[in-house]
């Protein structure tokens, strides 16, 4: 692991971001704002799942109302998401947003810019300015021949210093391709030219499974190089997968430490209990756990006991039945059928650090 790239830190609410604060996980809500039930009740799931900061869209004048009550009722700060009219950014940031998402390039004028950003420094609201292949200026698109890595730096960077004319210091870039190389080589780039903090993602990844992998490569190669103070893993499904799948992508680098590291072998010929069903209810069971434990759900004789033994808790199955290790002892022996649920309540039975 390369060290993290230094940033500054900025306070997002009461969550700092930068600096050498942890990797924010990130996601988005995909119900109407204006239905503030539902949206309450995804947010409740997303904070449940490991979810530090949540963004709403904010489409119309109708979602700034919602917006404030979703804010009184939120357990974490939340981000409004605005596009093109300015006034909905004013209006976010009265009904208490933490912080705003804009691209100044399509919020209008230069003066409609300016009564955004300055409304924000004064409210202390950071803003995120985002960038993606689809939203950069048309003069820099022509100049530079289509939505290339330079062209996606320039806009992010013009955009940057646009806001810092009105006051602006509290910024985080974002500048996302749907393309993994396109977004790795932005990121890359960009790092090297700010020390702002930087929100990485790859935008419009996919599905839960496609695009969790496009977004584990990207994100891999970024993270590893110390480049990232905030993730969102964006999917074509539920935004609970988004954050189950940010907190895998961190804890492969050991740069999470809370929440269940969860082991289970491929299986083969060998294996003569359901393991797979097994593993999935393991893994769903424990998804909202902060205990930093490692569970080891293993097939057979082959790699089975080493692996368990390892693990703060493991299982090693044989016909029908599994032995169970704790710390590298043994401690019984359970049938299959019991496998999951002493799994479930030897986790929950594990003393907090």
């Amino acid at each position: 692991m390369h060290p993290r790239r230094k940033s500054r830190q900025i306070k997002i609410g009461a969550l700092a971001m930068g600096g050498d604060a942890p990797i924010i996980i990130q996601s988005m809500t995909n119900t109407r704002t204006q239905d503030v039930e539902a949206s309450v009740t995804q947010i409740e799931r997303l904070v449940k799942a490991g979810c530090d900061l949540v963004r709403l869209a904010i489409p119309n004048s109708s979602a700034v109302p919602a917006f404030a009550e979703i804010k009184k009722r939120s357990a974490v700060p939340l981000v409004a998401d605005i596009h093109f009219d300015y006034r909905l950014a004013l209006g976010a940031l009265d009904a208490g947003a933490d912080k705003i998402r804009i691209n100044p390039g399509n919020i209008g004028t230069r003066d409609k810019v300016e009564q955004v950003v300055k409304k924000a420094v004064a409210h202390r609201v950071p803003i995120r300015v985002g960038v993606n292949s689809g939203s950069v200026e048309k003069e820099i698109l022509e100049e530079e021949g289509g939505p290339s890595v330079r062209a996606l730096v320039r806009s992010a960077l013009r955009n940057v210093e646009l806001c810092r004319e009105f006051g602006a210091e509290d910024i985080v870039i974002s500048l996302k391709s749907s393309d993994v190389l396109r977004t790795i080589e932005a990121y890359e780039s960009i790092a090297g030219q700010t020390d702002l903090p930087l929100h990485v993602g790859v935008t419009e990844a996919g599905t839960a499974k496609s695009g969790a992998i496009k977004s584990a490569v990207a994100l891999g190669i970024l993270l590893r190089a110390g480049i990232g103070d905030t993730l969102r893993v964006s999917l074509t499904s539920d935004p609970v997968e988004e954050i189950i799948a940010a907190r895998y992508i961190l804890k492969s680098l050991n740069l999470m430490q809370r929440g269940i590291t969860l082991i289970s072998c491929p299986t083969c010929g060998r294996t003569e209990v359901d393991l797979v069903a097994i593993a999935e209810q393991v893994e769903e069971e424990l998804s909202g756990i902060e205990k930093p434990l490692t569970v080891a759900i293993m097939g057979c004789v082959v790699n089975g006991p080493g692996e368990a033994r390892e693990a703060d808790l493991g299982v090693a199955c044989g016909k029908g039945s599994a032995v169970f290790f704790k710390k590298g002892k043994i401690i019984r022996k359970v049938p299959e059928k019991e496998i999951v649920k002493t799994i479930i309540e030897e986790v929950a039975n594990w003393p907090e650090k």
